[in-house]
């Protein structure tokens, strides 16, 4: 059986993580990896409904998350997460649960996130009308020392993921392959 690890993907809302998470999916699948994405919406709809979006109900989501994450790549199965999972610490907990993590930080300035918002969430929290919005009215504390930093900003989402597959393969998590 086949290892398998969590691809760990944070960032603001609308930084491009679930873009790239399907990417990166789709190449793993490609190359033979069983792989499941954990999309931070699908989530809090299935398995976190009832959690508002105060820190202690964030903290839950993203350790429950987390757990789902360590379930599949401990039977190995490559867990993909795309959730903004805003704090740090908390991230840093699912790091120390999970054996093999490696966390991908998508840096997008939240000036480009806002102006990619089609659900118009960033102009209402600006206005006062979402309260605890990440990245506005709420923090966003970004890893010290991911694996791999990436920004959507400049270049082709199929290059980004590209350049993500290059550092799992120098990680040691996937086999080098030809890139489809």
């Amino acid at each position: 059986m086949t290892e398998g690890f969590t691809l760990w993907f944070t960032g603001l809302s609308g930084a491009g993580k679930s873009t790239l998470a399907g990417l990166v999916a789709a190449e793993l699948r490609r190359r033979g990896q069983r792989v499941e994405i954990l999309d931070g919406d699908e989530v809090r709809e299935h398995l976190s409904r009832g959690l508002g979006f105060s820190k202690a109900d964030r903290d839950t989501n993203i350790r429950r998350i987390g757990y789902v994450a360590k379930l599949l790549s401990r039977n190995g199965t490559v867990a993909i997460t795309a959730a903004i999972s805003p704090y740090r610490e908390t991230r840093d907990e699912v790091r120390r649960q999970v054996q093999r993590f490696v966390e991908v930080y998508v840096s997008t300035p939240v000036e480009e996130c806002a102006s990619r918002d089609v659900k118009g969430l960033y102009a209402r929290a600006l206005a006062g009308e979402v309260p605890h919005f990440t990245g506005v009215s709420d923090p966003y504390e970004p890893p010290l020392d991911p694996e791999i930093t990436v920004s959507t900003l400049g270049e082709p989402p199929e290059t980004t993921a590209a350049r993500i597959i290059a550092r799992l393969e120098e990680l040691g998590y996937v086999a080098a392959g030809v890139l489809s």
